[in-house]
């Protein structure tokens, strides 16, 4: 099992120090480097407190390209229908020449309206148009061109520069779980990022089983399967008890404004506005939810417990754990917390050796 770092902070929590906002981010990403970790992931948000401090991966890769000899920089993820492949292309290919070749990048279609401010014409088709993108950008990672319209409605093609480390990048598509997605993945070769929002470990396995199954038909190779990475959110402490009431306050406020996030904005006939819901009701909803992430849905607790928690995600068929550390602990916890992290990763890499 490999183990990376994944951050997507409350904008709120961030601001406890507003003058070392990425602080944590620099800090977990050297110690990353340094302890056998496979990457450090960093996503893409926009207009919301939740993940808001993290508004273009690139830019905060190149920083810890800065401070890193060894652990892969990955986007998890871009948003591709917001952006032109071209300048993806671009900036990835800065990072990857920055790091010496580690940059990767998953890709995802996006699904909050309000984020399509920046393409309000992308939305409506932003499935298609993820897949689209991701074939360009590879092309134009590869040294190919790509079709573009310029100023003057001329069909030009072009190239990116400059030119990247890597002969090939390292793709990823983000997943909320949906199994079509999960295939789609798969159809394209590419590595899957998902989570456990709305969905178990139990569905997880059903959902990998049809990914793997998909890129093995694109593969012809039966040692070739993919790459499944699974973020939970982490926060280790020799004592239980200790942990849970560490990570209690600041993982239901993190939950509190995903549900606000997510409430508002699902599918037509299925969204809930949360202002509608009874201040008990929503607080009850969020309660029931910090229960279930505390004891099934993360990396939260004691050694021995994370390592069972390692075990079923094994058994899911997963193949890389990234752990969200930057959901509001205080952040010197979350650094004493580091030791127990490397202890969980090496233990849980020797036994399957």
């Amino acid at each position: 099992m490999d183990f990376s770092l994944f951050y997507f902070a409350n904008e709120q929590e961030a601001e406890a120090d507003s003058t070392d906002r990425y602080g944590l981010l620099l800090e977990g990403a050297k110690f990353a480097d340094t302890h056998g970790f496979t990457a450090v992931w960093t996503p893409e948000r926009h207009f919301h407190e939740f993940g808001g401090i993290y508004p273009n991966p690139s830019v905060l890769g190149a920083a810890v390209a800065a401070v890193t000899e060894r652990v892969g920089i990955r986007a998890g993820s871009v948003v591709a229908p917001l952006h032109h492949p071209v300048r993806i292309a671009e900036e990835w290919s800065v990072v990857d020449n920055l790091s010496g070749g580690r940059a990767g990048v998953s890709f995802a279609s996006g699904w909050h309206p309000h984020d399509f401010v920046l393409r309000p014409e992308n939305f409506a088709d932003r499935k298609a148009k993820l897949e689209t993108i991701v074939e360009d950008v590879r092309e134009l990672w590869r040294g190919g061109c790509v079709s573009c319209t310029d100023g003057a409605g001329e069909t030009r093609s072009v190239r990116s520069y400059p030119r990247p480390v890597q002969a090939e990048l390292p793709v990823w598509i983000t997943s909320s779980g949906g199994p079509e997605t999960f295939r789609a993945a798969g159809r394209a070769r590419a590595g899957l990022l998902t989570h456990l929002v709305g969905q178990s470990l139990e569905d997880l396995s059903d959902k990998v089983a049809l990914y793997r199954e998909e890129y093995a038909a694109r593969s012809g190779s039966d040692e070739d399967r993919g790459n499944v990475v699974l973020m939970l959110h982490t926060y280790l402490h020799e004592d239980g008890d200790v942990a849970k009431e560490t990570v209690r306050e600041p993982l239901t406020a993190y939950l509190r404004s995903f549900a606000g996030l997510t409430m508002s904005s699902g599918p037509k006939g299925r969204r809930i506005d949360p202002e509608a819901l009874s201040p008990r009701h929503f607080d009850a909803l969020v309660a029931r939810s910090f229960e279930r992430y505390f004891d099934e849905g993360g990396l939260l607790g004691t050694l021995d417990k994370a390592v069972d928690v390692v075990e079923r995600v094994r058994k899911a068929d997963v193949d890389e754990i990234a752990c969200l550390i930057d959901f509001g602990v205080d952040r010197e916890k979350v650094v004493a917390g580091f030791d127990l992290l490397g202890r969980l990763r090496a233990a849980t890499s020797d036994r399957h050796r």
